[in-house]
């Protein structure tokens, strides 16, 4: 997923790739594809990226996106954001069970409906 919220302010401010890549110690493709979404961002390089834009976090950091894909039994997660493995493959895939997923899925709901209840000021 592109960090169109993070190149939209870096262009603003008048900065190049080039310059944030050197600030946070990486060189320009490496901050080209984070940028692109095909590498994660990790969150310290969201604070000093934030900082170098003289900018809060929240104004350019977008969530990565991961997928989850039904592969026979098991569900895979494939974490696009990953980090290039010795093939020099850019995605992690990891076998879980569907009995986890579904957990997970009702522990979301639970948690959705507990911020729900607390934005509404009720106990």
């Amino acid at each position: 997923m592109e960090k169109e919220k993070l190149r939209r302010v870096r262009k603003q401010k008048g900065f190049t790739q080039q310059e944030i890549a050197d600030f946070i110690a990486t060189d320009v493709s490496n901050y080209s594809r984070k940028e692109s979404g095909g590498v994660k961002i990790t969150r310290n390089e969201w604070d000093k990226i934030a900082k170098f834009l003289d900018v809060p976090v929240e104004e350019i950091y977008e969530e990565e996106e991961i997928s989850v894909v039904v592969n026979n039994e098991y569900n895979t997660i494939n974490d696009q954001a990953g980090i290039y493995n010795v093939n020099g493959n850019n995605s992690n895939n990891y076998n879980i069970p569907n009995s986890v997923i579904d957990n997970l899925q009702k522990y979301i709901v639970l948690l959705e409906e507990e911020i729900k209840r607390l934005k509404e000021g009720k106990k």
